[in-house]
């Protein structure tokens, strides 16, 4: 097992770590876990992890390709109180769409409890504050109700519609933009 090169920043908020994924057992079960559940394969799509021993080439092709080429990309998400590993979040660039855009991801025993809405407003910050991104895309199945109210209520709005290469699904494009400070002299 290796690290991932050009490790992205590690995030932190109130409940939160947000730290990149690594190639070890601990992910690679979590991730395998995550990666197959039924709400994961209906909404975000079939990665092609089938065992634990699939996550490595996931990871390289994926999100540490991303670290490499752009400095971000999908990191787990984990609870600071006990380490417990929640799922994952982080920002995305597919080539597809006009800018970078956000993915997040729970296990299914850790939904409604905030955990979602945190760690996307902790992306989003780190996107305005550290990479100085004007805006986030998100892109969402038309069904997919959860997620189309936690983008809303983080201040995403309707941007049309998109279908990713490969996929003749109809999917909501949403953007956010970063708040404006506006300086007084």
């Amino acid at each position: 097992m290796s690290a991932p090169p050009a490790l992205p920043v590690s995030l932190h908020s109130q409940r939160l770590l947000l730290r990149p994924l690594r190639d070890d057992a601990p992910d690679a079960h979590q991730l395998c876990r995550l990666l197959n559940q039924p709400g994961f394969l209906r909404h975000i799509g079939d990665r092609g992890v089938r065992c634990e021993g699939d996550v490595s080439s996931y990871l390289q092709h994926g999100p540490f390709a991303s670290y490499r080429e752009h400095g971000f990309g999908l990191m787990a998400i984990e609870r600071h109180s006990d380490g417990q590993w929640l799922g994952m979040a982080g920002l995305l660039r597919r080539p597809s769409l006009p800018g970078v855009d956000i993915g997040y991801a729970l296990l299914a025993e850790h939904e409604g409890h905030g955990y979602a809405r945190e760690a996307a407003a902790a992306v989003l910050q780190h996107a305005a504050n550290d990479l100085q991104l004007a805006g986030v895309y998100a892109i969402v199945g038309m069904d997919n109700t959860r997620s189309l109210a936690l983008l809303h209520k983080l201040g995403f709005i309707a941007d049309g519609t998109t279908c990713l290469p490969g996929s003749e699904q109809v999917l909501r494009k949403l953007l956010w933009r970063a708040p404006v400070v506006a300086f007084l002299g």
